[in-house]
């Protein structure tokens, strides 16, 4: 019982731990393109790509 107690709060910390990393892009609903924060990624050859301000 405990071992599946403890699967399930480390199942749970993994899941809450990797949905605060996601970023989300909010843009208005306007007529013309908004500045929007893009959040920071990894890039192509894992190199770490900070966030930017960015027009959409």
């Amino acid at each position: 019982m405990r071992r599946i107690i403890s699967i399930l709060l480390v199942s749970a910390l993994l899941l809450i731990g990797s949905a605060s990393l996601t970023g989300c892009v909010v843009v208005p609903a306007r007529g013309y393109p908004a500045r929007v924060w893009v959040p920071g990624y990894w890039g192509p050859t894992h190199v770490w790509v900070g966030g930017h301000w960015g027009y959409r």
